[in-house]
């Protein structure tokens, strides 16, 4: 079965910015693009209701994927472009539909300022219940948002991506992770920023807080971590250029701050059950409602 790349479209502006980023994602990957839209069950009378200006929701609910591939194909020519309109609840129609995907791609709003991004319940259920990488896309992201600067200043597409920037936990350094944010940089012609944020235990951060050897030797042990974490994939990935970020303190701020300069944010997320329900981590969360770059969460052992 040939994987697609599926986004996730119910018509808002921040879809719209996900079905495009899914299509130049597609183009990179060169693979098809599928556009989902969820047909959520309504009572036939008010399916049939008119909307403003005499259309129904059914009508409605036709043209916009119709209207959405219509308008990809004529930007992206060359890239296949499906429509899917299943019916059923958004959350668990998409998550089947990731299964089969290469990878999924949903919208998240805009907050603007220290507000950060809103992701819905949908977008945050998906990420929790698929295996397969979701990525999350701000309302308004342009291509040119993913790109340096051309010489004379200007954002542009025709400019080199900005870096891949990778949040990597050196206790659980996944290789599921480690390959999707290396192959990002690979089909982007670009680097890769690795962040690992650290902390001191509890008990031993009160007696390191005014010993600087304790700390360097702490800090020494962390970026050797690193180093060692990426090692077999720079020998595998020997033409990307890798940049390593051991920091102290939180690990979730320092993605965040990454994401700043980021064309990607690769972040990952333990596919384990507790009690209480599936667990996303705060670094992935944190990531999710705050960077500046589209989020791909990528789950692992």
């Amino acid at each position: 079965m040939v994987r697609t790349v599926v986004a996730g479209l119910d018509g808002s502006p921040e879809s719209r910015a996900a079905v495009e980023w899914a299509a130049r994602e597609a183009m990179l990957r060169d693979l098809p693009l599928k556009i989902v839209h969820v047909r959520e069950p309504l009572p036939e009378p008010m399916a049939q209701a008119p909307l403003v200006g005499g259309e129904t929701m059914q009508d409605w609910s036709d043209r916009v994927p119709r209207e959405s591939a219509e308008g990809v194909r004529l930007r992206h020519p060359g890239l296949v472009v499906t429509t899917e309109q299943p019916s059923g609840r958004p959350a668990e129609v998409l998550a089947t539909a990731a299964g089969t995907a290469e990878l999924l791609v949903l919208g998240s709003r805009a907050l603007g300022g220290i507000g950060g991004f809103m992701v819905g319940s949908v977008g945050l259920s998906v990420v929790a219940h698929t295996a397969r990488p979701v990525v999350l896309v701000r309302a308004g992201e342009q291509a040119a948002d993913e790109h340096e600067p051309d010489p004379s200043g200007v954002p542009s597409a025709s400019a080199p991506f900005r870096p891949v920037v990778l949040g990597l936990d050196t206790r659980h350094p996944d290789d599921t992770l480690l390959e999707f944010a290396f192959d990002a940089a690979v089909r982007r012609e670009t680097s890769l920023t690795v962040v690992h944020g650290w902390n001191p235990p509890p008990y031993y951060a009160y007696g390191m807080s005014g010993d600087l050897a304790a700390h360097n030797a702490a800090a020494l042990r962390e970026s050797t971590a690193l180093t060692e974490a990426l090692r077999p994939w720079r020998q595998k990935y020997p033409d990307v250029e890798v940049t390593e970020k051991s920091r102290f303190g939180s690990p979730a701020l320092h993605v965040v701050n990454a994401s700043a300069a980021a064309s990607l944010v690769v972040v990952g997320r333990r596919a384990r059950r507790s009690l209480v329900g599936t667990h996303i981590g705060h670094v992935t969360h944190a990531a999710l409602h705050h960077a500046a770059a589209p989020v791909v969460v990528v789950a692992h052992d």
